[in-house]
Formats: structure tokens, C-alpha cells, sequence
């Protein structure tokens, strides 16, 4: 038996609301994760104080299997000068669902998902540490790019990758 999603199985984004608040509660990440991010329920805090921050659940067979944060102007110009970027930031995928390609899929979906809610923006920019090694492989393989332009995170050093809506 592998690991990874078959077919059937159903991964979709949502913008956060309140039916999720349970399980984001249980949401687990190991310590090595939590070097690098944080917990979703953190995060959805900021959310509710700033208006540019939109909370994003990745729900796989009517679970959450993963979190992220699509941030607007604010967010973006710690990065570049695009203003028509939006930021995708506190991505993460809870421990006990990694391995099965939810990240993979997750991200697949996510242009499309951009081009529908925020039809305005023209690019996704993350800035990922640049000790996330694995991070790092999986945005590269969902069509990120690296450019090159590195910023200075809370956590250390970040490569800031770019992905065009165009």
C-alpha cells in the first residue's frame, strides 16, 4: 500500500471559517516543523486583526490536513515591489497527514485558487528559510522559482520564490 493520495481522495482549499475551529485546535506540528512556521490557530488570530490576511484550510477527505495564509500588499512588500503579488505565508501541513502528497496537491490547486478569489494578482511570492530544505524541494516542484533574492526573516534567512499568474 503506498502513501501517497489516490485518485478519489479529495483535497481542497478553503477559506477558513468557524466549522474548522476544532480540528485546528488538535492541528499538530512536530518541533522541527514549528522551527519554521507556525501553529494555524496563531496565525488565524492575526487574521481576524488585519483585513489583507485571508486564512486558507487544506482539507483532505473532509479533514484538515493543512493551513496557509494568503497575504495582500502588506505582506508582499517585505518581498517586492509587485504590488499585484499576493504572499503566501505560515503554509504547513499537519504531521500526521504528511507524506501522502497533500502539500503536492495543495499547491497544485493554488494558482488556481489565486485567479479565482484575488483575479487582481498576477504572481504568489513565499519567502521560505533557507535551512527548510524540504520545503524548499516541494515549492520548487510545484512551479515556484527561485530568483535569487534573499530577505531576513525572524527566523533566519529566507529565499523568496516567485510563481506568475500570468
Amino acid at each position: 500500500m503506498t502513501n501517497s493520495i489516490s485518485p478519489a481522495t479529495a483535497v481542497s482549499l478553503e477559506f477558513y471559517d468557524s466549522r474548522f475551529d476544532e480540528q485546528l485546535k488538535n492541528y499538530y506540528l512536530t518541533d522541527e516543523h514549528l522551527k519554521f512556521t507556525g501553529l494555524p490557530i496563531d496565525n488565524l488570530e492575526i487574521c481576524k486583526l488585519e483585513e489583507e490576511r485571508h486564512a486558507i484550510v487544506i482539507v483532505s477527505n473532509n479533514e484538515v490536513a493543512g493551513f496557509f495564509v494568503l497575504h495582500g500588499w502588506e505582506g508582499v512588500q517585505q518581498y517586492s515591489d509587485n504590488v499585484d503579488a499576493i504572499l503566501l505565508r505560515a503554509y504547513s501541513i499537519d504531521s500526521n497527514f504528511q507524506g501522502k502528497g497533500i502539500a503536492k496537491h495543495s499547491l497544485k490547486l493554488l494558482p488556481d485558487f489565486v485567479r479565482v478569489h484575488f483575479p487582481e494578482k498576477n504572481e504568489i511570492i513565499l519567502g521560505v528559510n533557507h535551512k527548510n530544505i524540504a520545503a524548499q524541494h516541494v515549492y520548487l516542484k510545484s512551479g515556484f522559482v527561485d530568483k535569487g533574492v534573499r530577505v531576513m526573516g525572524k527566523k533566519g534567512e529566507l529565499f523568496v520564490m516567485h510563481m506568475d499568474l500570468i
